[in-house]
């Protein structure tokens, strides 16, 4: 089971639960996948927005990472969360979360986790990062932590992840995408495992100076999920209301979202290889 003190460290945070919603109304947990503060002022805008074509309240939140959306529908703090298939998998099994929606990424539902350097570092193989320093996005995360951590299994260099420490310099978890590349661009870090997309958070000159060191296979791509038990009329008009994103008087508002291309109805079936992954490595028996 997740560790519910992280859902707790969350309201000690800036970012801190707002009061729930109306009896009618939907709470929704966003993951912090970049800044904070400019997520903050992304929900109000995509939430009053949902308010407005829902006809009921919508609020919402920035959990403090994976593990703390999944505590928070476990609760009921949360009715719907946007959240990465390994979470998604693990709130499948351990309190029969919904998937409701799949992202779309220049024009596919599935995208890759990836090891990026800095092209002056001098590393050229994944090897090459032994007795280094990396960051990865989130303990909880497919492709900001198991899948570029997979490279490093399939090379041989570790068996799991009980022995990466051992491997690596140090190993760090920076609370997201962002923070991870950030953390590598700077000089922090030697290499950050993240989203095939998450060079996108640099900027232009610190992303024409880094690379791709390794890619991992195809993920689904991240998921909007339900708590079980969510009132299915208002399920539905979620899901409605969040297809309608995709008309193009409404694709402006995906930039308020992470910035997909748009959504697809969720298919529980392709997330089987994220399940099998997640065995693999512990999170699920």
């Amino acid at each position: 089971m997740l560790n519910r003190r992280t859902f707790l460290a969350a309201a000690s945070a800036s970012f801190v639960l707002p009061a729930l919603a109306a009896e009618e109304g939907l709470t929704l947990a966003f993951i912090p996948q970049e800044n904070p503060e400019k997520l903050l002022g992304d929900i109000k805008v995509i939430t009053g927005w949902l308010s407005e074509h829902m006809g009921v309240p919508v609020i919402g939140f920035v959990t403090f990472d994976h593990a703390a959306a999944v505590e928070a529908l476990r609760n009921g703090d949360a009715d719907i969360s946007f959240m990465g298939a390994l979470p998604f998998v693990l709130a499948e099994d351990q309190l029969g979360a919904v998937p409701l929606l799949s992202e779309v990424y220049r024009g596919q539902p599935s995208y890759s986790g990836r090891v990026f350097v800095r092209k002056d570092s001098g590393i050229e193989t994944l090897a090459d990062l032994k007795g280094r320093d990396i960051a990865f996005a989130d303990p909880v995360s497919e492709s900001g932590y198991i899948y570029p951590l997979d490279l490093f299994v399939r090379e041989g260099l570790i068996s799991g992840t009980d022995d990466a420490d051992s491997f690596f310099g140090r190993k760090f978890f920076a609370g997201g995408y962002q923070q991870a590349m950030q953390a590598m661009a700077n000089g922090l870090v030697d290499a950050a495992g993240a989203s095939q997309y998450a060079d996108l958070f640099l900027t232009p000159d610190q992303q024409a100076e880094v690379r791709v060191l390794a890619e991992s296979e195809q993920i689904p791509s991240h998921a909007v999920i339900a708590r079980p038990g969510l009132d299915a009329g208002l399920q539905t008009r979620f899901v409605n209301v969040m297809l309608s994103l995709n008309d193009p008087e409404n694709r402006y508002l995906l930039a308020y979202l992470y910035g997909p291309d748009g959504y697809v109805t969720a298919d529980p079936e392709v997330y089987e290889g994220v399940r099998e992954t997640a065995r693999r490595y512990g999170f699920l028996k």
